[in-house]
């Protein structure tokens, strides 16, 4: 008697854990989550892009946003292309030719919108550990990434398919290189900066021109200036990143520059402590600002009553020189976390945003109050457009 009312326990319970094990099955595919790419099924085409930006980047999760409805979609989809891209080029289980083939493959999946779940389940598989989570469920969830880009207008779709193309055969140049030593010249790094950035900067000026007549009108001197300030951010990326891109053998700082000022970048490490070194930041640093202060330019042809997309480009510009500002001030910093801006930091760009951002004069102002420390005094040097270089 004794032995079966033990089994009967024993049945109960298992019944139990059987039934709590379902429960939570059942439960963990009803919640909306980045870690359940299936659930994303339920959402909206703005809400699923709004929770893969959010994964793969809280930054552009904060600023695009902003923009105004027509504008969102079109420049959320966009940013998850390239981040497509990226996570191609980053992949460090893939060589140098299967990233070459990956890329070439995605440029013909987002032009005819046509092959985009064999390219998933032929990518997937191949991402290792080092790839975010958030980035694993972007590729498993590609093809409706896709199917979004083509509900867009032709020239929309247009924009977005020359700079993921632009992008992606730019991009496998300089993943061929040997980057220990860093870049060989500031204009090689201008090659780079266009590939990764400065066609995006394009790319959205397009979108700004599709969206209103009125911006539209500048369009030229938008797409001149778009360049820039796509390089101004990217640069400020590339020194934020120094060492975190040391410790993958990687250097995007040219050579040219530092050879300038007296120092080999083979000789780079975190230990570093050499005033000619902190010279050629410096001299970087300068340059990042001209760059920035043509992003002021754009920003300013924008008419003034368009307050969302002059946050979009001013809150990434306000954030760029906030970081610039803490490099300048901890040239001997040895981690990026050093010199990551605060949310305070953040805040206080949106607050100043908002109080100048429809008057010219006033952003003028906190412009050059701002940044006036990044300038090198006694140092010039004469930018061009990072898209004047490029030698393919």
């Amino acid at each position: 008697m004794q032995n079966t009312n033990k089994q009967s326990i024993i049945a109960s319970n298992y019944l139990k854990t059987i039934l709590q094990v379902e429960l939570k099955n059942i439960m963990s595919e009803s919640q909306i989550s980045l870690d359940n790419p299936k659930s994303l099924n339920k959402c909206s085409d703005d809400e699923f892009q709004a929770l893969l930006l959010e994964g793969v980047s809280r930054t552009f999760a904060l600023t695009i946003p902003q923009l105004p409805e027509k504008l969102y979609g079109p420049v959320a989809n966009a940013y998850l292309l390239c981040r497509i891209v990226d996570t191609i080029e980053d992949e460090v289980s893939l060589s140098a030719q299967q990233k070459k083939y990956f890329c070439s493959e995605f440029i013909q999946v987002v032009k005819t919108g046509f092959n985009s779940e064999p390219f998933a389940v032929e990518l997937a598989p191949l991402l290792s550990a080092q790839t975010i989570p958030a980035e694993h469920t972007l590729i498993h969830v590609l093809p409706r990434v896709i199917q979004i880009t083509h509900k867009f207008d032709p020239d929309q779709i247009e924009a977005l398919a020359t700079c993921v193309e632009t992008m992606a055969e730019g991009m496998p140049i300089f993943q061929a290189k040997d980057l220990q030593g860093g870049l060989a010249t500031l204009a090689e790094m201008d090659n780079y900066c266009y590939y990764v950035a400065g066609c995006v900067g394009e790319m959205l000026a397009k979108l700004f021109c599709h969206y209103s007549t009125e911006i539209a009108q500048h369009q030229d001197e938008l797409l001149r200036l778009s360049v820039s300030f796509g390089q101004g951010l990217q640069m400020t990326n590339i020194l934020k990143d120094i060492w975190d891109d040391a410790e993958r053998g990687v250097c995007w700082l040219p050579q040219d520059i530092f050879t300038e000022t007296g120092f080999d970048l083979k000789n780079l490490t975190p230990e570093t402590q050499d005033e000619n070194f902190r010279k050629g930041l410096e001299h970087l640093i300068s340059i990042a600002h001209q760059h920035l202060h043509n992003a002021l330019k754009y920003t300013q042809l924008l008419p003034s009553h368009e307050i969302g997309i002059r946050n979009f480009c001013l809150w990434a510009l306000g954030m760029a020189i906030l970081t610039l500002k803490k490099i300048k001030q901890n040239l001997d910093f040895t981690d990026s976390a050093q010199v990551k801006i605060t949310r305070k930091s953040v805040k206080a760009t949106i607050l100043a945003t908002r109080l100048t951002g429809r008057n010219n004069s006033m952003l003028n102002l906190l412009f050059n109050v701002t940044s006036r420390e990044l300038k090198t005094p006694d140092w010039t040097y004469s930018i061009s457009s990072s898209k004047d270089n490029i030698k393919l």
